[in-house]
């Protein structure tokens, strides 16, 4: 999948040294996959949450942070929308979130 804001997850990743191996992991997995559906994003991530038919959180760092994408599986295009700590996610509406 061609992924957007990418850029933004490496700048996150140097503010937060403790989710930067998990970011750099989900980042290689997302444009490595070809999925089309969200259930194959949650087979992928066995902690991702649907928070409906585009929109999913993923937990980063054992939980410490949160990461909300969008997918447009038919142009195979994976949106980051949010990325954060847990308490920052807490604060936003996941559903219509779009920081970057």
């Amino acid at each position: 999948m061609r992924l957007i804001a990418q850029s933004t997850l490496v700048a996150f990743a140097e503010r937060n040294p403790q989710a930067s191996a998990s970011l750099l992991h989900w980042r290689r997995l997302v444009k490595d996959a070809q999925w089309s559906t969200i259930a194959e994003v949650q087979g992928a991530f066995s902690k991702a949450r649907a928070l409906n038919g585009e929109r999913v959180r993923f937990e980063i760092a054992g939980g410490d942070f949160r990461l909300i994408c969008a997918f447009d599986f038919r142009r195979s295009i994976a949106f980051v929308k949010f990325v954060g700590t847990h308490a920052d996610y807490d604060k936003v509406n996941a559903l219509t979130v779009n920081l970057f």
